[in-house]
């Protein structure tokens, strides 16, 4: 999972990108509205924590924006502002949820874990293909009903291919989905996590991941 930071609090951005972070989240931070609307256009990620009062364009105009473009990402408006009116001119910008500075970091985490557990075709529980299984409620991997054990960032490659079974996924897209926009897509640091993805689920004849030379790869189904 991927989330849009927009907080002109750059101290305060950077601690909840390392928190997120350190919870398995690829994560993104802008520290101006117009930049961050810009960003959040971009169909990359799967939620915003928006601040309310920013720089070039305050958070109920980028959300409102958003929201009157159909953009449904899940929103989280942030804001130093805690009167009622303020949090309804929130909700009813398009914000799906609404916390006020200052506020416990885990409680935010807890929030964006809730909105991203609502049904969405795309953030799936279970994912079941060949004798791999993938469970989010539980983050394990299960092959042939053995415990396989993964870093948060091969389980997020995992889950982004396993995703998208049968589809060539680019190096590209993969760094977009599992990674900050601060590497370069020249990196090689797919094609290193790939590595030692095939070798836990023990994949030396690509059974399950196969190299599309000179795309990326392509999760087998069968």
């Amino acid at each position: 999972m991927r989330i849009l930071i927009i907080e002109d609090n750059e101290k305060l951005a950077k601690y909840t990108k390392q928190m997120f972070e350190e919870e398995g989240y690829a994560v993104d931070c802008l520290f101006d509205g117009l930049a961050g609307e810009r960003m959040a256009r971009s169909n990359s990620h799967d939620l915003i924590v928006l601040d309310l009062m920013l720089p070039g364009k305050d958070g109920l105009a980028v959300c409102k924006s958003l929201r009157d473009d159909d953009i449904n990402l899940p929103i989280i408006m942030i804001t130093a502002k805690g009167e009622v009116d303020d949090r309804v001119l929130g909700l009813d910008s398009g914000a799906d949820d609404y916390l006020v500075k200052p506020f416990e970091m885990k409680e935010l985490l807890a929030r964006a874990r809730a909105l991203l557990r609502r049904p969405q075709e795309k953030f799936l529980d279970v994912l079941k293909i060949q004798d791999l299984v993938l469970d989010n409620a539980t983050h394990s991997v299960l092959k042939n009903d053995k415990p396989i054990s993964l870093t948060l960032k091969e389980y997020s490659i995992l889950e982004y291919l396993m995703k998208n079974g049968g589809m060539v996924i680019t190096r590209e897209q993969l760094l977009e989905h599992c990674w900050d926009f601060a590497y370069s897509s020249f990196s090689n640091i797919t094609d290193v996590y790939i590595k030692q993805l095939r070798k836990k689920l023990k994949d030396n004849d690509e059974k399950y991941i196969e190299t599309i030379r000179g795309v990326g790869y392509k999760f087998k189904t069968e």
